[in-house]
């Protein structure tokens, strides 16, 4: 089936949906969105529809790899110990992590987090020693975790709600004339709003992502229990903020996120300062939350660029370009954060002093 008769497959089952049974929540819209988006596709790429980090140097794997070889030799080189990464793209990451880990001595069992079976080719072809899951509750439970998850929890369904003059509602899909339109429920939902944003002024969205909050306090409760360390890194916010973040990518151009579901990359914006609260919730420790760029040239990013730009003089350019990509602040530096947990009585982690 082509891409265009899977787009009109799910628009018309949307279409479906809500003439019969009334507007659809932004949650089902964009959880049913995604899952056949990542699905049926590689997204990746410059013939894709967005480049990740790892995918613009091998440096941002690197460093990665650096600071969880670090973490594990000043939290005392336990064994067994367990590589986890959650939703792995096309194992770029990983494998340049992992290279850069085994000079240090840490030779991880790999765990990989993924759902789809045209990504799990390509990470079978970078990484072959991996061992893949459809969640964490399969990873063992035996020995510290070392978990990353990149460009992770943005993709994972949010839900909104919106102040109305009669109250709080939930923000749906529905239909204007064959168009997908976001609007306000007709259920009061005044009790799922913390009390200090109930008396926000008409027209205020407040946005919430269940998957994020599920898995971070999974992933928490596993640092809390078996020791670790784990590196969230996603574009997103560290203050609290009201409106909706969704936004909809396309062969590397933003595009209206209500238009072709299923052929476009859903995503919103990462809120980490619930997410640090929600793991300390569970007992693991938050290292802090900083930007990218602040964090990779703590790492030494700079200092590995000039030694990569030494040995291939020819490729000085593509570096210095992407290392303004990675750390510059107008491009992923500052929009872009890291939120680094870690296990009771675990070290400190290089990068967020």
């Amino acid at each position: 089936m082509s891409g265009d008769a899977e787009e009109a497959g799910l628009a018309a089952t949307f279409r479906r949906l809500i003439v019969n049974t009334g507007p659809i929540s932004m949650l089902q819209y964009m959880g049913e969105a995604n899952a056949r988006y990542y699905a049926s596709r590689d997204p990746f790429g410059s013939a894709g529809d967005f480049i990740t980090a790892p995918e613009i140097s091998q440096m941002f794997g690197e460093l990665i790899g650096l600071w969880l070889a670090d973490m594990w030799i000043r939290g005392g080189r336990a064994e067994p110990v367990h590589y986890v990464e959650l939703g792995p793209g096309r194992g770029t990451l990983a494998r340049d992590a992992l290279r850069a880990a085994q000079r240090f001595g840490l030779r991880p069992r790999i765990h990989f987090i993924e759902s789809s079976t045209a990504l799990r080719a390509l990470q079978l072809a970078s990484v072959p020693d991996a061992l893949w899951h459809h969640d964490l509750s399969s990873v063992p439970m035996e020995g510290p975790i070392l978990l990353v998850a990149n460009e992770f929890l943005d993709a994972l369904p949010v839900r909104q709600m919106v102040r109305v003059a009669g109250g709080w509602r939930e923000r749906m899909v529905g239909l204007e004339g064959d168009r997908f339109v976001p609007v306000a429920g007709d259920r009061p939902m005044d009790a799922a709003i913390p009390d200090d944003r109930r008396n926000a002024h008409e027209g205020t969205i407040v946005e919430t992502c269940p998957g994020a909050a599920a898995t971070v306090f999974e992933v928490a409760g596993r640092l809390a229990r078996q020791g670790g360390a784990a590196l969230f890194i996603d574009y997103g916010y560290d203050q609290v903020r009201y409106g909706s973040t969704l936004q909809a990518v396309r062969a590397h151009r933003k595009v209206d996120p209500f238009e072709t579901p299923g052929e476009a990359d859903l995503t919103a914006l990462v809120d980490f300062a619930t997410m640090a609260q929600i793991a300390q919730s569970r007992g693991a420790r938050c290292l802090g939350t900083v930007g990218q760029g602040y964090w990779l040239k703590a790492l030494g990013i700079e200092a590995r660029a000039d030694a990569l730009a030494k040995s291939s003089p020819e490729q000085d350019a593509a570096i210095r370009a992407a290392l303004d990509r990675l750390t510059g602040d107008d491009q992923m530096g500052s929009l872009f954060k890291v939120m680094g947990l870690a296990g009771p009585g675990w070290p400190e982690g290089a990068g967020f002093a």
